[in-house]
């Protein structure tokens, strides 16, 4: 794609370096959902939620594959990806409490955020949504003569959903620069997904030609591996690619669902392989870090998350007839 070029983009607002860059971007992620779950169950935070807990490798390693312009779509269960893609943590919270200082205004709630300043075209409550909003984009991508990646995030359910047929044939024909991740965490909702589909997933995408890839969705260096590979690949303009990510949530589908589908045993077993446990011992064993190093991180990160927890419900409501008079203004 020689001649083409980027999007330019606003960079993450809560900065990362160093070698446990990743570790802190999933512990921000795992602190936020702690918080709103502590805010959700005192009332500050209305409608429903869908906590990314458990799934922290997955935004985590595919967003640290992405280049300034790119574009991702998330699910539902997308505060994970807003924080992944650097959207401000500050404002993520805001907009969950419904306050005038959220990055929507208040007016999106936790399924809905959009922050495009960072990439992020949109969080999705219908199952399959962020298919087509990635595959859209990267089609204006293809059309602008733009060397940028789309991505969609979304759970294995989607696979039985006409978009996910649709959408990336209509990408393969084309040979779209997208990237599709397949989240899968074994459930949709509360059936585990041998009940209801049929075969692999992975064999559908291989029926339709797509460059595709399974990774340990526990494992954010794993992912990142594998994510890099994909998008290299849909940057180059050979068409799609396919990143499925094993991982596993570990808390309920949403809010009233205290998961007494699993199996017995099952979520202490994935605890084990909780990904911040996985990448915190890659660091301690490569002497990248050490204890007390990781301690005082997570210490801090929490301490960041209680103050942007504090600072949101302090924040103002927005004042719809404020607003109405400056816009007939």
């Amino acid at each position: 794609m020689s001649g083409t070029q980027r999007l330019a983009a606003e960079g993450p607002v809560y900065e990362l370096t160093g070698d446990s860059a990743l570790l802190e971007r999933m512990l921000l992620i795992r602190r936020f959902e702690d918080a709103v779950q502590r805010l959700f169950q005192r009332g500050e935070v209305h409608g429903t939620t869908h906590l990314y807990s458990g799934q922290e490798a997955g935004a985590v390693g595919v967003c640290a594959a992405l280049a300034p312009g790119d574009r991702a779509a998330g699910t539902y269960r997308g505060h994970g990806h807003a924080l992944a893609l650097g959207v401000d943590p500050q404002g993520l919270m805001d907009e969950l409490l419904g306050r005038a200082s959220g990055v929507c205004g208040g007016r999106a709630g936790s399924m809905n955020v959009v922050d495009l300043r960072h990439g992020l075209v949109g969080c999705f409550g219908i199952v399959g949504g962020s298919i087509a909003a990635a595959t859209g984009v990267a089609l204006g991508f293809q059309r602008r003569g733009l060397e940028n990646v789309a991505v969609a995030f979304f759970g294995e359910g989607t696979s039985n959903q006409a978009y996910f047929a649709e959408c990336l044939n209509f990408a393969q024909v084309l040979r779209l620069p997208v990237v599709f991740v397949c989240e899968n965490n074994r459930y949709m909702e509360f059936t585990p997904i041998e009940d209801v589909t049929a075969g692999e997933i992975p064999a559908r995408v291989e029926a339709l030609g797509l460059w595709n890839r399974t990774v340990d969705g526990m494992d954010v260096q794993a992912v990142r591996a594998g994510a890099s590979e994909a998008v290299a690949h849909a940057r180059s303009g050979a068409g799609p690619a396919f990143l499925q990510t094993l991982t596993y949530r570990f808390v309920g589908h949403s809010r009233s669902d205290p998961g007494a589908y699993r199996k017995p045993g099952e979520l202490d077993e994935m605890r084990r392989r909780d990904p911040l446990a996985v990448e915190r011992a890659r660091l301690i064993e490569d002497g990248a870090a050490d204890e007390a190093e990781l301690d005082g991180l997570e210490a801090r990160v929490a301490a960041y998350i209680d103050e942007v927890a504090a600072r949101a419900l302090e924040a103002p409501f927005p004042d719809p007839e404020a607003e109405f008079q400056e816009y007939k203004g």
